[in-house]
């Protein structure tokens, strides 16, 4: 027992085999392994607390063996593991079919073996070279040579196995970056929302967030932007004092002021330059397509909200701008903005109204007239103080009864002793004071004086009225231009000139406001506007390209100007009789407005009373051939005109006798020219209303009641005047129209009472079926008349150039004519000189 406790104790046992050594170059830590240590730093706590020294003793503590022995021991048993290595190389193992194994009395099973080494320890002789000796140096070196290679056929082999699942990681990839951009997203518009409802809780507190605020509409996604920019709009909308900010000079700044003044301070010095930079944000991304929309809104709803703030003007020509856009969305916004900017001048006190007013003026001037209509019709939203001329008088008799009373009390004073100093000077100090707080309040009201608001509307009405005259020298310009390039007389429609209703309409409007001394040269446009270059004008007059509504406009305003202006003026209004009685004829209801048509009736013919009885009779002939032709409304606003025109005109209803000669009374002129241009000289009076005859009969009933009664009107006694005017006639029959269905009752009844051949008629036209519609026939024929048609324009172009070739011909003959005798005495006079010469 105790031998072999001494041979345990002997036994020397080895350490356990220590990891093979690597270069710090050579190790590699992949991002996820950072990314888990980063993330779970409390798992990897051990690690720190562990006792270096203690693990050094444990490994270099051998039993029996001193550390400088320990070398020698590790290089002795990796030399044995590179030997059985080696072995195991050369040795192959047989297949257990062919040799059978051989089991040792241990129970292990071996199988046999033969070295592949064998043939060449035969040629080399006896010499053993299975096992190689090598340094250390040299093991190591070849052991960071295999490692190399193996961590090189490691990565060869990932990318290969890389190459199947690109597509599902590559899905992968884009769906994370999905998620993290909405999850971005989603940050910033909670960041937004936070700062906002601070913003709006505490302005003064938290008013620096609004540089963070604008830092958001500088952000690369645009939907953060335009995000930024509407939450922004919300904040300063709320947070914008109603006053102006002025900030501190640098003499105010050097004072010394309180807490609270500096606070204020700061606080609108940091609210200003945050509007500031917002503003020019806004007019920076205005140019960009995709913000468009959001900044006009942004710009509009600003300006809408606080006018009186500062930047007024900068807002004000970005509305301008976009006024005539040809977005529909923007245009309706601005023009919108700028009608409530008009109407509601309590917020600035009418100064933001006389900048727009000027500004449109520059554009319209700007784009040469060739804007949108609606950039003009703002103008009709401006309303305009027609008293404040009056309290000049009050004014002034009381200006006068304080002097008296001045100078009685001056008179008073001299004949009293001198009273007290010190009440003197105090009277004065409280009336300055007094002064100071009126003007103070001046300044912070919006309310102007009579005087500002004086200046201010005459400013304002000067502009308007420039930017009209300026409408219409642009519109007589251009056409006569029109008129000079082409020969002939073409329509156009109001693509030519845009701006032409909106400003007879403002002109309509504002007649009354006209100043006297352009009163004469606009009666002098409107009449060559409305005369469309008749025969009766210079060829340098001729004006076209207008469209019958225009020229009815013109009609229109013409008159208004005369009825608002009655007193200093002294026109002679025939002309504009004349246009309106060759206008009803070139009326075509699907190319003009029946509206304007209307009005024009009832301005020029129904308020106006005095008529001539040939003028008079010439229009009531006119308008019964009119209500014949056209649709149910025109022909019920022509009706109503011609109702009331004979109820005015007594004699004229002799028209409605059916002898020759239109009864007793037939005039200077003894046959009718319906084709006559003057209503003077057409002698309608010698006409027949036979219209009336058919209108009776006509489908629509209301219609056919007007003009029976007014065929009656001559024999009935007690007459019953219309108060219905042309114009409501015309909308109230265009809006039953609509809903309006032809009754086949009373043709039925009439029908019926027919019997006989007519029956038997209808009941064989009823039983026979229409024959089919052959398309390739009709075709044919379509084919034929067009190419007819072509035919015909091609000889008419074909003898037009003959006709011009047989004329230069001609005159090139009478040039040769002409020049032959010429050449004759030439020749004569050279043949004189040489006999002389001779």
């Amino acid at each position: 027992m105790g031998k072999g406790k001494g041979k345990q104790r002997k036994q020397i046992i080895l350490p356990p085999e220590l990891p093979p050594e690597i270069a710090d170059d050579d190790i590699e830590v992949s991002d996820e392994d950072l990314q888990f240590v980063d993330e779970n730093k409390d798992y990897a706590g051990f690690v720190s607390r562990l006792d270096t020294h203690s693990i050094n003793k444990q490994v270099t503590r051998v039993e029996g063996v001193n550390e400088d022995a320990l070398e020698a021991l590790y290089e002795k048993r990796r030399r044995k593991t590179l030997e059985l290595k080696e072995n195991e190389k050369g040795v192959v193992q047989v297949d257990p079919v062919d040799a059978l194994p051989v089991k040792s009395l241990d129970g292990e099973v071996y199988y046999r073996t033969f070295s592949q080494t064998a043939e060449v320890t035969e040629n080399e002789g006896d010499v053993d070279k299975s096992v190689v000796k090598l340094t250390k140096a040299e093991r190591r070196a070849k052991l960071k040579k295999t490692k190399k290679e193996a961590k090189k056929m490691g990565k060869e082999l990932a990318k290969t196995e890389e190459v199947q699942p690109t597509q599902q990681e590559a899905a992968l990839a884009e769906v994370k970056e999905d998620l993290t951009a909405e999850e971005a997203f989603e940050t910033k518009k909670r960041k937004l929302a936070e700062l906002g409802m601070a913003l709006l809780a505490d302005p003064e507190a938290n008013i620096k967030s609004l540089k963070e605020m604008l830092q958001f509409a500088k952000d690369g996604d645009h939907s953060i932007v335009k995000l930024g920019l509407l939450s922004l709009l919300a904040v300063f909308k709320d947070i914008i004092p109603g006053y102006r900010i002025r900030l501190p000079t640098e003499k105010e700044l050097e004072m010394k002021v309180s807490k609270e003044v500096k606070k204020m301070r700061f606080y609108e010095s940091t609210l200003l330059s945050a509007y500031k930079g917002y503003l020019q944000k806004l007019l920076a991304l205005e140019k960009q397509p995709r913000f468009h929309h959001v900044v006009v809104r942004c710009i509009c709803t600003l300006l809408d909200a606080v006018p009186h703030f500062n930047f007024r003007e900068s807002l004000l020509e970005a509305v301008v701008r976009n006024i005539g856009s040809s977005d529909d969305v923007v245009r309706r916004i601005c023009c919108s903005t700028i009608k409530s900017l008009f109407t509601s001048e309590g917020k600035h006190g009418g100064e933001a109204t006389v900048e727009a007013v000027r500004l449109i003026a520059d554009h319209v001037k700007v784009h040469d007239c060739q804007l949108h209509p609606d950039s003009v019709e703002v103008l009709m939203s401006l309303s305009f103080d027609d008293d404040l001329g009056k309290p000049e008088v009050q004014e002034g008799n009381n200006k006068m009864k304080n002097k008296k009373n001045k100078k009685r009390e001056n008179f008073e004073e001299s004949n009293q002793p001198q009273g007290n100093d010190r009440k003197r000077s105090k009277q004065e100090t409280i009336a300055k004071m007094k002064e100071e707080v009126a003007a103070d309040y001046r300044a912070v009201s919006y309310t102007p004086d009579v005087e500002e608001r004086k200046r201010m509307q005459s400013e304002t009405l000067s502009a308007v009225f420039e930017t009209y005259f300026r409408i219409l020298r642009h519109t007589m310009q251009s056409s006569v231009a029109s008129s000079e390039a082409n020969g002939n007389i073409t329509s156009g429609g109001s693509g030519a000139h845009p701006l032409l209703a909106a400003c007879l309409s403002g002109l309509g409007k504002f007649s009354h406001l006209i100043d006297m001394d352009y009163i004469g040269d606009l009666m002098n446009y409107l009449k060559r506007l409305a005369a469309r270059g008749s025969c009766s004008d210079s060829s340098a007059q001729k004006v076209q390209n207008l469209t019958v509504s225009e020229r009815l406009r013109c009609c229109i305003v013409a008159f208004k100007v005369m009825r608002s202006n009655l007193d200093a003026l002294n026109v002679d209004l025939q002309d504009f009789f004349v246009q309106l009685y060759n206008l009803v004829l070139e009326y075509r209801p699907g190319r003009d407005e029946g509206e304007v048509l209307a009005e024009a009736l009832k301005i020029m013919l129904c308020d106006d009373r005095q008529h001539d009885m040939q003028k008079a009779a010439a229009f009531i002939k006119r308008l019964a051939t009119f209500a014949l032709c056209f649709g149910s409304a025109e022909s019920m606003a022509a009706l109503v005109t011609l109702k009331q025109l004979l109820q005015r005109n007594v004699k004229c209803r002799n028209l409605l006798e059916n002898d020759a000669g239109g009864g007793s009374v037939s005039g200077s002129i003894a046959k009718y020219q319906p084709y006559g241009s003057d209503p003077s000289l057409s002698g309608a009076l010698a006409a027949v209303l036979w219209e009336l005859n058919l209108l009776s009969k006509h489908y629509h009933p209301a219609i056919s009641t007007l003009a029976s009664g007014i065929s009656s009107m001559n024999s009935a006694q007690n007459q019953v005047y219309i108060s219905i005017s042309p114009q409501q006639a015309f909308k109230n029959l265009l809006l039953e129209a609509e809903s309006f269905k032809y009754n086949q009752q009373g043709s039925t009844q009439k029908s019926n009472k027919r019997k006989g051949r007519s029956t038997v008629l209808t009941s064989t036209l009823a039983s026979v079926e229409p024959p089919p519609i052959d398309e390739n026939e009709v075709s044919k024929k379509l084919r034929r008349h067009f190419i007819l048609l072509r035919d015909i324009k091609e000889n008419e172009r074909l003898r037009g150039e003959l006709d011009r070739t047989t004329s230069a011909l001609r005159l090139y003959e009478e040039y040769k004519k002409q020049r032959k005798p010429a050449t004759l005495n030439k020749k004569k006079s050279k043949k004189a000189k040489t006999t002389v010469g001779m």
